[in-house]
């Protein structure tokens, strides 16, 4: 019988591109796992299966280069790529071993083929259950049985992974060997530059020889613990087990600083180690991962920035259309003032505008405006503001001035010891407090606040804000850039009846495409010009494009009034599964950002496995929605009837399981304070 074994590379790796042709000892690993290889006595051909896509040329010359056999076949079907490596060359038996295993020992390979030809069965192995460790991974099975599962076999996981469906499928005959002890939390293999450096210690330990074994590894790895260290913290099988977003999550981190662009979308911010991290479309509330898995958005669409839903047509079409007529030139985009002449009309206490591409600079713009007009330095804040230098600072003087307004224990390094004391923040719905700050600082020339992030404001609230700036002679400033268009068409401060001297508006204004616009009376406005406030690329056409047509839907659908109801039903549904379930609630938000905590010391924990339980059933979610009009009720109908049996579980857990048992993995870290 004909036994060969099949060896699965590829340079594509999402968590560490390249990695089989990485150099150790001045060898590409794929070479030095061949060269292990074939002091096997029972392999009779050595075949590397790797992917038509062009990235793999280098590899597929290397290999050919060495004298192996090297096939191209499927990406992602590595299954039938199997399974047409076997028939063209005539095998009998396959040994399966994978590119990121250079330790590979021959003996060991040896050793399973006997045992596969010994007991008999369809299918051997060393990994079920797995002793040793990770990285010296052979499986043996009959052509016949592979061929058989390459026909039947339909779930991606099992035609990616190839032999999932030959170990659960009662039809084969399984067998397995296991070592003395159990060795399998070693970590000998390589998918992250971690796990490189451990496999560079161990060939140059026993350089130049290649031959040396497992037994002779595990002496190395007991007298020197400190060269095996660096991927303690390594899963076994973790690529098996998390998908290809988590993946890219890892490689990411290490790359760029803390994984991504904004806190609120990190992993850590959903479910650690879990969470699918990145998508490769989006429409309507559906969000397709990339393993290509759809995913029902009930949480914080995008950030709150899809109002309409994800790609609304008649949006993306208007930003289409702009980039074939071209972005950007020398010259101006005219949707600038068509956008400013629209954003002031819904606004008439307002006279001008300033267009911006993020909420950031959109409050940094609104400060030096208004500090340019009242001639002060000193700001009242209360709210979040973003992370420039002149918010941060508020943690200069006492780092936990921002701990109600935003994260605690934010850290202002890099924001210059002399800002501190120009930012103080100052008690939602506290007048008392804001005019006790302001006789306290008489040099505050702006007052900065959210209209309302959670609950709103008490009665007389906003009117006395207005009446203390003017007083002071401070300039009043409304960052709506979360809260507009969620209730009126425009900003929340229209629907109080409290008009400021600058207001800002970001997220939904684009629906999912960059603009950000200041807004404010012309005597403020003007200060802007005293200024030095400029950028390229607020001048670029796509961003007041797509606003242009957002507005012109939202105010054809009313689009603020159907998300404040749908939020509203939701809020009240919500609360009907913690009546049944005997939950206390605590509610949140803006109807249209509407958000949930559980009264139990577990809250934190209880969102995790919300967002666990959800994610397995197809939905991204926990507890805060924001609303979108995609938000149909046939979407929201099976949300809350997948969300019921959790609440469930939360029960059980309040009335003395462990909630910590139920979660496979770490508790998720806690968002954005509340105001109050």
């Amino acid at each position: 019988m004909k036994t060969i074994a099949i060896v699965q590379a590829r340079m594509g790796s999402t968590r560490f591109p390249g990695k089989v042709m990485k150099a150790v000892v001045g060898k590409p690993l794929i070479e030095l796992l061949l060269l292990r290889l074939r002091r096997s006595r029972l392999v009779q051909e050595i075949v590397v299966g790797t992917s038509t896509d062009p990235a793999n040329s280098p590899l597929v010359d290397c290999v050919r280069g060495l004298g192996f056999a090297c096939e191209q076949g499927s990406e992602n079907d590595v299954l039938l790529r199997y399974a047409d490596i076997c028939r063209n060359h005539d095998a009998d038996v396959v040994v399966r071993v994978t590119g990121d295993c250079p330790l590979i020992d021959p003996q060991i390979v040896d050793g399973c083929i006997n045992g596969f030809f010994r007991d008999p069965c369809d299918y051997f192995s060393n990994i079920d259950p797995a002793t040793y460790p990770d990285g010296l991974d052979v499986e043996v099975f009959s052509a016949a049985a592979l061929l058989k599962a390459e026909k039947e076999a339909v779930s991606a996981n099992d035609r990616e992974h190839v032999t999932p469906y030959l170990r659960k499928s009662e039809q084969f005959r399984r067998g397995n060997v296991r070592f003395e002890r159990d060795l399998s939390a070693l970590r000998w293999t390589v998918d992250e530059p971690v796990d490189l450096e451990v496999i560079e210690r161990v060939f140059e330990a026993f350089h130049p020889r290649l031959d040396f074994g497992f037994e002779e590894i595990l002496k190395l790895c007991e007298d020197h613990p400190d060269l095996f260290s660096s991927n303690k913290g390594i899963r076994r099988n973790e690529g098996g087990e998390i998908g290809t977003g988590q993946k890219l999550w890892k490689r990411a981190r290490a790359v760029i600083p803390g994984g991504n662009m904004l806190l609120s979308k990190r992993s850590e911010m959903f479910l650690p180690d879990q969470w699918p991290a990145y998508f490769s479309r989006a429409s309507g509330c559906t969000v397709w991962d990339l393993d290509g898995r759809a995913l029902t958005d009930v949480s914080i669409m995008g950030i709150g920035t899809n109002i309409l839903g994800y790609g609304h047509p008649e949006v993306d079409a208007a930003v289409v259309d702009t980039v074939a007529r071209g972005n950007m030139s020398t010259l101006n985009c005219p949707e600038e003032v068509y956008l400013a002449e629209r954003l002031v009309a819904m606004h008439p206490w307002a006279d001008m505008v300033r267009f911006a591409r993020s909420g950031g600079e959109a409050n940094a713009i609104a400060i030096r405006i208004a500090r340019a007009a009242s001639g002060r330095d000193k700001i009242a804040i209360c709210g979040y503001h973003g992370w420039h230098d002149w918010y941060l600072s508020a943690n200069l003087a006492d780092d936990s001035s921002l701990d109600g307004h935003l994260l605690p224990g934010l850290e202002p390094r890099g924001v210059p010891r002399r800002l501190a004391g120009t930012t103080l923040p100052f008690a939602y719905n506290d007048p008392a407090g804001l005019e006790q700050l302001l006789k306290a600082n008489p040099d505050i020339g702006v007052i900065k606040m959210e209209v309302s992030r959670n609950d709103g404001p008490a009665p007389g609230f906003l009117e006395r804000v207005r009446q203390l700036a003017d007083r002071h002679r401070a300039v009043l400033i409304f960052d709506e850039c979360t809260s507009g268009f969620r209730e009126t068409l425009g900003g929340l401060h229209k629907k109080y009846t409290v008009d400021p001297d600058i207001a800002m508006f970001g997220k939904a204004l684009g629906n999912g495409y960059a603009i950000t616009a200041t807004i404010g009376r012309r005597e403020v406005m003007q200060a802007a010009q005293s200024t030095f406030i400029s950028s390229t690329f607020w001048t670029e056409r796509i961003g007041p494009a797509a606003a242009l047509k957002t507005l012109e839907v939202m105010e054809r659908e009313k689009t603020w009034e159907a998300i404040t109801a749908t939020g509203n039903a939701i809020r009240s549904r919500w609360q009907t599964l913690a009546d049944r379930h005997g939950l206390g609630l605590t509610h949140w938000g803006l109807p249209a950002l509407t958000g949930f905590t559980i009264k139990s010391a577990n809250a934190l924990a209880y969102k995790t496995l919300i967002t666990q339980e959800m994610l397995a059933k197809g939905y991204l979610a926990g507890n805060s929605v924001y609303v979108s009009i995609a938000h149909t009720p046939e979407v929201l109908n099976g949300y809350f009837e997948c969300l019921n049996p959790i609440f469930g579980l939360i029960r059980e857990c309040e009335g003395g399981r462990d909630v910590m048992q139920l979660l496979k993995g770490p508790v998720c870290h806690a968002g954005f304070r509340r105001l109050n």
